[in-house]
């Protein structure tokens, strides 16, 4: 039993060893290794915004880590890709605020953004006075009417059972005035993840619909929002960019990319989370009003 124990160990050392020297000498860091490297927490202290430390933000991301353990087995490139991401957003992934989220596919990781965290991107741009997403039950009292006067009332059921959830509504108002708002059936919510979400079948879609259907109604009425702000324009950019499959060789690849294997260099490392600009697009049922 000690011999093969042994055994064991000799075997080890020596994968260690051949991997050293796969890498030219250079011993390959783990995820865990990476996060706690003063270089990254350098990356991070350049894009985190004042209120959150690198020392926080990198113990965010092992709780993450430890908390989600296939987040340890993704390639370094789409890991490190989809942190940055948040850091230059802001957001804390992960964590009971619902802001954003690490999740691995296969050895892929990718950043998601939740609506809470689009919501917290929109007030901080000091444009807007009230944004906010909500859940229709079949017990409520729910009116909307679309065209010039448009109106939307929505008084839910305070005693007895509300029922199940029939529809998802999202309204932004301006501090100058203007306003607007998103209306999707249950079914429309459904037909569009189905359509435009490559894990729809897996993943926040059926572990919190609720949630991801509040981030879909957010998403729309927020492309009528004249908000001036880079960091949600990124958001909303890159969160449109789904995981996607290669048709020939049925690999995952990260934003439609393959991303390497390889360390990425910290120059790599910020261009892939660099800020894009917004995406417009036709959105279902939404009324607006707005002042010149």
């Amino acid at each position: 039993m000690r011999e093969t124990k042994q055994q064991g160990i000799i075997a080890q050392k020596k994968t260690e060893v051949a991997k050293t020297q796969n890498d030219g000498g250079k011993k390959t860091q783990t995820i865990l290794e990476l996060i706690n490297d003063p270089a990254m927490q350098a990356q991070f202290a350049r894009a985190l915004p004042a209120v959150i430390t690198p020392d926080r933000f990198a113990r965010i991301i092992l709780t993450a880590v430890r908390n989600t353990p296939k987040l340890a087995y993704c390639d370094k490139a789409s890991f490190l890709a989809a942190v940055m991401q948040s850091a230059q957003l802001g957001l804390e992934p992960n964590t009971p605020l619902g802001q954003a989220y690490l999740i691995p596919y296969g050895t892929k990781c990718q950043f998601q953004i939740g609506y809470k965290g689009l919501i917290d991107l929109a007030y901080r741009s000091g444009e807007v006075s009230i944004i906010q997403a909500q859940t229709v039950h079949a017990n409520d009292t729910f009116i909307y009417e679309l065209g010039l006067e448009a109106k939307l009332v929505h008084k839910p059921l305070m005693t007895g059972d509300r029922g199940e959830a029939i529809a998802y509504y999202a309204i932004f108002k301006m501090k100058n005035g203007g306003e607007n708002f998103v209306v999707m059936s249950k079914d429309d919510v459904i037909k569009f993840a189905k359509r435009y979400s490559q894990a729809y079948k897996d993943g926040p879609w059926q572990t919190d619909f609720d949630a991801m259907a509040k981030k879909t109604v957010l998403k729309q009425v927020l492309k009528y929002a004249p908000i001036h702000s880079e960091n949600l324009a990124a958001a909303m950019y890159n969160d449109e960019k789904a995981l996607v499959i290669d048709e020939e060789t049925g690999e995952v690849l990260a934003n439609g990319v393959d991303l390497a294997d390889e360390e990425p260099t910290p120059e790599e490392i910020a261009e892939a989370a660099e800020a894009a600009t917004a995406d417009g697009g036709n959105v279902p049922a939404q009324g607006s009003k707005s002042e010149a």
